[in-house]
């Protein structure tokens, strides 16, 4: 028996989500890499659940069973990196270059490339000395070379720098080509010569470094994990002492947690739900319980984002989910394209608390904050967010016309009910599982997806055979570019605090007046302009570990803390006209971006009121903890 709904065979397609998903593969040659990645991702998997069994059911923990995951995590980690290459999935800010002259815009995007194969170039030597001193540590379970772990670097390294001198050789821009690597001989120059001097300027090297040439890297296209690179290197190569060497090593570390091997494993999960139609069931039966009412489709939307944000950990695959299933219902009951496309961005910024949010495992992880206390304080400050928005979509459908809405009869409610059931249990078992303490992140994320999977494919009709590929090597992909991303800003972190500026930063906080609550709203600020900037990751595994200390020395509860900034980053990637996540629902809803703007303003302004409640009133944050 399989619990499938005939009426999803007439769900219209992802509007505009081909464009964020679909594979752009360059090369041929990249096929023995995703099949390598997709491998490394399946025994990751099974080691992890081996590890489970081991443990919880026969009480004898697989003692090589965590190497063996890091081993095969890292692997597929870094040739992830370079699929992401080949398919041009590595995230990049994209709002300014359209705003320039085509063949200006054209200009800078080669610059770009030709930076970052430099920068790939000088890396990869440092890579492989890395990966040899690595040779001399033996792991403790297994008895094998750390090198034989480290290797995955240069590997990874070398792979990008191939397909990226390849995409630079194929512009056959030489003219740009040429002129960008002059100026980078010429400006490598003329700051080796000028280091004696950089160093006298001490931390006013920062914003040099990691302020400009990082934000100007960005503005021309540069992706996200290159730009923190390409700072850091020069501010380790021309304004201090320390060896480029140990930039490796950060990178290595920030990619590397055993807390951050559930997120590709989430990312999996995301794709499942997506294949199964297990999150359109849940908007489904949604409908059938609130679509007669006022506002109902409003807050069908809202829920379903809530619930189905529980079970992918994506915000992409939370808003490709749920907008095919209701946008075309909700035109039917007169909500104008731009208004359902506001909600759902705003809705998606609501849901990034609810676990398992990878932003908020990556969180913990990095600034050492229970992902179980996390997870428990996610579900009620979402729901605090998801009341202000359900407050003032009430109030924008005073008018709406619900005469010819028909109620579903209590049948229909409770067949939804039943197909959509196996599906609600998902986001609840995770939660109860991680906040009790029964399994870490990383093991249930593994549970979830073996249930999801088993669970799609006897009632909702599994998944294709020629999808589960493209599904690993997907994952891979996606993967590799967020760990990139997390191994470079772990770098520029380390950077930011060993040059004294997270001392230099305290010392400037806590001489504010107004105690706790200054600091709580500049924090607030901060991470809503990063959360414009950049994309979520980047933001929290740079000022996390430099924040947190700050707010425990003012006396700030962690899960407080954490909550009001995972917040604050939010609304910011949802706000525009630079916010990421803004423009990504306006692709899946294909609506134009300036129609959605103007609409945006009531519903970001209810964000920030949730905002500033979550802020000033600790209880909801620590409630259940």
């Amino acid at each position: 028996m399989q619990l499938t709904d005939p009426q999803s065979e007439a769900e219209p397609a992802l509007g505009g989500i081909e464009a964020l998903t679909e594979p752009k593969r360059a090369e041929r040659w990249m096929r023995p890499v995703e099949l390598m990645a997709a491998g490394l991702l399946i025994v990751m998997i099974v080691t992890v659940l081996s590890n489970v069994f081991f443990r919880y059911v026969l009480a004898k923990p697989l003692i090589w069973g965590d190497e063996v995951a890091s081993l095969s995590f890292i692997w597929m980690a870094m040739l992830g990196t370079a699929l992401a290459v080949d398919r041009h999935e590595h995230m990049r800010l994209t709002v300014l270059l359209p705003l320039m002259p085509p063949a200006v815009a054209r200009m800078l995007e080669v610059a770009g490339q030709v930076v970052v194969c430099v920068l790939l170039v000088r890396l990869l030597p440092v890579a492989v000395s890395y990966a040899h001193e690595e040779s001399w540590i033996t792991s403790p379970a297994l008895g094998l070379p750390m090198s034989v772990r480290a290797s995955a670097l240069p590997v990874g390294i070398g792979l990008m720098t191939v397909l990226m001198v390849i995409s630079v050789l194929r512009t056959r821009a030489w003219g740009t080509i040429a002129a960008t690597l002059a100026l980078i001989a010429l400006g490598a120059g003329a700051l080796w010569l000028a280091k004696p001097q950089l160093l006298s300027l001490g931390n006013w090297n920062l914003p040099i470094f990691l302020g400009l040439l990082v934000a100007g890297l960005l503005a021309i296209g540069v992706p996200i994990a290159f730009c923190f690179a390409a700072g850091t290197l020069a501010y380790l190569t021309f304004a201090s002492h320390s060896p480029v060497f140990v930039m490796m090593g950060r990178i290595d570390e920030g990619m590397s947690s055993i807390v951050l091997l559930s997120v590709p494993v989430f990312v999996l999960l995301g794709c499942i739900l997506d294949a199964t139609g297990m999150g359109r069931a849940i908007v489904r039966f949604l409908a059938s319980l609130l679509g007669h009412v006022k506002a109902g489709m409003s807050y069908v939307l809202l829920g379903s984002l809530f619930l189905v944000s529980g079970i992918s950990g994506s915000k992409v695959s939370d808003m490709a989910t749920v907008a095919p299933a209701l946008f075309p219902e909700m035109k039917r009951r007169g909500h104008s394209p731009p208004e359902m496309t506001a909600l759902l961005a705003t809705g998606a910024a609501m849901a990034d608390t609810v676990p398992p949010s990878i932003v908020l495992i990556v969180l913990g992880s990095v600034a050492g904050v229970s992902i179980a206390g996390l997870f428990t304080s996610g579900f009620v400050i979402a729901m605090v967010l998801l009341v202000v928005l359900a407050v003032l979509a009430r109030w924008k459908a005073r008018a709406e016309d619900m005469s010819g809405v028909r109620r579903i009869g209590l049948r229909d409610i409770l067949k939804a009910a039943v197909i959509a059931l196996p599906a609600l249990v998902l986001p609840f078992m995770i939660r109860s599982l991680v906040g009790g303490g029964v399994a870490t992140a990383t093991e249930v994320s593994t549970i979830a997806v073996v249930y999801a999977f088993v669970i799609g494919l006897v009632l909702y009709g599994g998944i294709p055979n020629r999808k589960m590929l493209d599904m690993l090597v997907d994952t891979a992909a996606m993967s590799g570019a967020i760990l990139l991303i997390l191994g470079a800003a772990s770098a520029m972190a380390w950077a930011l605090t060993q040059s004294g500026f997270a001392r230099d930063l305290m010392a400037f906080v806590t001489g504010l007046p107004g105690g706790w609550g200054t600091f709580m709203l500049a924090s607030a600020v901060i991470f809503l302009v990063l959360g414009c900037v950049l994309e979520g990751l980047p933001a929290i595994v740079l000022l996390a570990p430099i924040m947190f200390p700050i707010a425990r020395g003012l006396g700030i509860n962690d899960i407080h803390y954490a909550m009001v900034i995972v917040t604050a980053m939010n609304i910011g990637l949802m706000a525009p006209p630079i916010g990421i996540g803004f423009y990504i629902a306006c692709k899946i809803a294909a609506v134009p971006a300036d129609a959605v703007m103007g609409r945006i303003w009531p519903y970001l302004l209810a964000l920030l009121i949730g905002l500033a409640i979550i802020a000033a009133v600790p209880w909801f944050s620590t409630a259940l903890l």
